[in-house]
């Protein structure tokens, strides 16, 4: 059992390493050029974009780039509590007994911010007013 569960943390690692390495060199300079300060990043690929995970000033935070490194939009975790009421009503009365296990904000290229609340497996998207846009699996 230890030999399986080590086969399997070192493949998942080798594959990691991996995507890692494949990104493109567009998008790493796109990426270094807006935030110079930041080394620690973990890379995924995502619908054919990049996602670079890290955190700044204690904040986890994402930002997706297409691959000629444009900045598609960035997410910041917030704290539930600075959720709109609309928002937390709407997740009281959809999904009562439940509670919001994390909050973020999202920005994308043309300034447009929604708000994710994360509930019970699943990804709620909200416009500024609170309004649901879509809900998917997390």
């Amino acid at each position: 059992m230890k030999n399986s569960i080590i086969t399997v943390v070192a493949i998942l690692s080798f594959f990691g390493a991996f995507a890692q390495k494949n990104i493109p060199a567009e998008v790493k300079t796109s990426f270094s050029k807006q935030y110079p300060l930041i080394k620690k990043v973990k890379w995924e690929k995502e619908n054919g974009n990049y996602e670079a995970g890290f955190t700044e000033d204690k904040i986890g935070k994402s930002v997706l780039l297409d691959a000629k490194g444009k900045i598609l939009e960035t997410e910041a975790e917030i704290p539930v509590t600075t959720l709109s009421k609309s928002i937390t009503d709407y997740v009281s009365k959809n999904y009562p007994k439940q509670k919001i296990k994390s909050a973020a904000k999202i920005t994308d290229s043309n300034k447009k911010i929604t708000f994710e609340a994360e509930v019970n497996g699943q990804d709620l998207l909200f416009d500024e007013k609170g309004n649901l846009i879509k809900a998917s699996k997390d």
